[in-house]
């Protein structure tokens, strides 16, 4: 029975250690940039797009294809930033259970 109850008290820190992770991974931001700089893309949480910076001179009537290119790059960029952040989270969350897969569990990263 005492192996029961510590069995019990890691999974109860090793829940609260993920929802702390959750709770981390809401507040990271990850920034992603295109073309040298000329456009950047700010993303927070889950991929919440915060902030868009376009140069100036990428500003040119007519000329929307290369900008549009550049804005879904910037924000693959930020995405790819962003979870591996996340991902890093968990694993540090996850200590030692971290890349085992658990038939019944869900797969966290």
């Amino acid at each position: 029975m005492k192996d029961l109850n510590a069995l019990m008290q890691q999974a109860q820190a090793m829940q609260q250690k993920l929802q702390d992770a959750q709770a981390k991974m809401a507040e990271t931001t990850a920034e992603g940039t295109s073309g040298g700089g000329l456009v950047t893309i700010g993303l927070k949480g889950p991929g919440e797009v915060t902030s868009v910076k376009i140069d100036d001179s990428l500003m040119v009537p007519g000329d929307t294809e290369i900008l549009s290119d550049l804005i879904v790059a910037a924000h693959a960029d930020a995405k790819r930033k962003l979870d591996a952040i996340n991902a890093e989270l968990m694993r540090e969350a996850a200590g030692p259970m971290a890349g085992m897969n658990i038939p019944g569990m869900p797969k966290l990263f």
